[in-house]
């Protein structure tokens, strides 16, 4: 049931012969076929831009005021790309190998060789487009180090590169709303996709202002509406960031993959108090020169400044020499959460472990001087190494010391793991089509590219590969049989019937006038998945999640109070439809770990590990892709897609 499409031949030359053979649409056919976008984040911002720019009517729908305001700028630290500008064996296939084995072997060789080859090219867009990345003193775009590599090859723009990288992509969608191409419409949410004949035709979206109902009609709609990481409340997304356009397509037949795969980052500033809705991301770029450690005595209740070198343990450096501080984010928040779970934690709650900056302000303080050729005292290096590292992650400093009080130049950060990205989604083949057709989802939307675990600047390079070098592509293989279908009238039955259900949802809804807040549902989910289905996952912890989650939703939807208005800006309506929503996922995705009897990227079984702690899987039994199909309320089938691996031998994954 399940056809990835993946292109027969070498791994290599899988996607030049896929662009050489793939149907195309001619010039004067593109101007008569429309295309939706939903999500205007990097994935959505540039396959809108790319494609105006081919000719296709497009037209792209976000929920925010501006699709500058768009999740993707909240990423920090870098964008992968295969340029090998340090000389220091990066390639493709470096790349590629990278990805599969920090995704722990649960990813498509052909998706993710694609996304390594496509990289380069992503880098020369955006300098094109003129993104101000970081350059060295001669003129050369700069690289850092991240997790799970030993090379550098990520390219940044200090600790702001997603929102550089929206700025460029979202440059490119105003030029082509400026001509013409496409129409743009802010404060409007998807809630629903309109079917004709077993193909994607069209959405119903509320106009999130005067809280209007709206028919459009799409010859193809792609969904580029991010990941779903807030089912756990407290996260690093945007508040507003959520799995509503995702999910209606999983209810209309889209099925949902690998949905407990979650990540989750190592580098966020702790939790302070039930009073948080939202938790803040230390970018993994901050990995690159801080060490990592705590105090080798357990409970020790000295500042971190008094505790002498000789008793800090940096444990990822003791534990995995090969790749120090540098290892996988889901071995690094693992490893985390080992020490605090036995007593070495640091910080008042005790869940937090230390981000020290001093060796590194002392390292640039030394070449610094040298470089200026001066015999400079103590203090001297060290205020020259506090300028180096401000000018490469000064935003990043400012935020913490913002939000913490604390001056992390001279003290050093506290930082734990905390929910931040999801592998999960919705299934795509390798057009990045779902088992719909005329229904994509591309960027975090999709579950495609990687696997288990998603390495650090990965994100943004997958975001941009999608829009701007692959659905021009792969669209058109399903646009050039479409030529003759002409606008269907969103006066259509199946329009009609969408809208008629979206609007009884929502009076639904209202009509509860229970006693208890949205957002106190949304923070007791989050806190059933955290604990049941976050770092650490057990059988026992599943199945009572699971009743958990449908109790849940059984008083939800009795006992939920919603204030205002159906015909006005209502966002407590908005959110009720998103956190309800959130519910029925959280249910499939301890669904989905429950029957993934191994431990294998960011889904920690604690019946299968190693010896030493380490993630345990079992290829011989799920080497799939776990596609989930909803069959009804609390019912999903299981679908499998066997992972088939040609060129990379899967083996334990070892950083040490």
């Amino acid at each position: 049931m399940l056809n990835s499409k993946i292109p027969a031949g070498p791994l290599d030359t899988k996607w030049v012969n896929y662009k050489n053979t793939c149907k195309l649409v001619n010039p004067a056919n593109k101007r008569s076929l429309e295309v939706i976008v939903i999500g205007t984040g990097l994935a959505g911002a540039s396959a809108a831009a790319a494609l105006g720019e081919l000719g296709y009517k497009v037209k792209t729908f976000c929920f925010q005021d501006s699709p500058r305001r768009a999740h993707s700028i909240a990423a920090q630290g870098g964008i992968n790309a295969a340029k090998n500008y340090q000389n220091d064996g990066d390639s493709v296939y470096r790349l590629f190998y990278d990805t599969i084995k920090g995704g722990d072997y649960r990813a498509r060789e052909g998706n993710v060789h694609r996304l390594a080859e496509v990289s380069a090219n992503i880098i020369d867009q955006c300098v094109a487009q003129g993104v101000p990345f970081a350059r060295e003193y001669g003129g050369l775009l700069s690289n850092r180090s991240f997790g799970g590599t030993q090379v550098q090859r990520t390219f940044y723009a200090a600790g702001q590169t997603g929102q550089q990288l929206l700025i460029g992509a979202y440059q490119a969608l105003e030029r082509q709303i400026a001509l013409g191409n496409v129409t743009q419409y802010s404060r409007h949410e998807m809630l629903d996709i309109v079917m004709i004949d077993g193909k994607a035709r069209g959405i119903i979206a509320r106009n999130l202002v005067t809280g209007e109902l709206e028919r459009h009609f799409g010859h193809a709609v792609l969904l580029c509406s991010g990941g779903y990481g807030n089912v756990f409340y407290l996260s690093t997304n945007a508040m507003g960031s959520n799995v509503t356009a995702a999910w209606k397509a999983h209810k209309k037949g889209a099925m949902f993959a690998n949905p407990c795969f979650t990540q989750i980052h190592p580098t966020c500033i702790p939790v302070s108090g039930d009073h948080q809705s939202k938790l803040t991301l230390m970018s993994e770029s901050l990995r690159n020169d801080g060490r990592i450690w705590v105090p080798k005595k357990q409970g020790d209740t000295r500042k971190a400044n008094e505790i002498p070198e000789e008793e800090r343990d940096y444990y990822l450096e003791r534990r995995y020499p090969a790749f120090g501080n540098l290892v996988p984010r889901d071995v690094a928040s693992r490893a985390a959460k080992e020490r605090c779970d036995a007593g070495y934690g640091v910080g008042t709650s005790k869940q937090a472990v230390y981000l020290d900056y001093a060796a590194a302000i002392q390292r640039y303080g030394k070449i610094e001087a040298g470089k200026r050729g001066i015999n400079a005292d103590a203090e001297t290096i060290t205020q020259m190494g506090k300028d180096v590292v401000k000018e490469k992650y000064g935003n990043l400093f400012d935020m913490y010391a913002k939000i913490t009080g604390e001056n992390p130049y001279e003290v050093p950060m506290r930082i734990y793991p905390a929910v931040h990205y999801t592998m999960g989604g919705l299934w795509v083949d390798y057009e990045l089509m779902t088992n719909i057709p005329g229904l994509y989802a591309l960027g975090e939307a999709n579950f495609s590219d990687h696997g288990a675990n998603r390495l650090g600047a990965s994100a943004l390079m997958q975001g941009l590969a999608d829009g701007y070098f692959v659905i021009p592509y792969t669209i058109g293989n399903y646009l050039a049989d479409e030529i003759r279908t002409k606008a269907i009238p969103t006066d259509h039955p199946a329009f009609a019937e969408a809208e008629s259900k979206v609007r009884d949802r929502i009076h639904m809804l209202m009509n509860i006038k229970g006693t208890k807040t949205v957002e106190s549902f949304h923070k007791r989910l989050g806190k059933i998945i955290w604990d049941k289905c976050g770092m650490a996952r057990n059988a026992e912890g599943l199945k009572q999640a699971i009743k958990e989650v449908q109790q849940l939703k059984n008083e939800f939807w009795s006992d939920v109070r919603i204030p205002g208005e159906i015909n006005e800006m209502n966002p407590e309506l908005d959110k009720a439809n998103r956190v309800a929503d959130f519910i029925e996922l959280g249910e499939l995705m301890c669904i989905d770990a429950l029957n993934r009897e191994e431990s294998c990227g960011g889904h920690f079984r604690e019946e299968h590990q190693t010896e030493d702690g380490e993630a345990l899987r079992h290829d011989d039994k799920y080497m799939y892709v776990a596609a989930w199909e909803m069959k009804g309320d609390h019912e999903w089938q299981l679908h499998k897609e066997e992972l088939n691996y040609e060129v990379v031998k899967p083996s334990q994954r070892s950083y040490k």
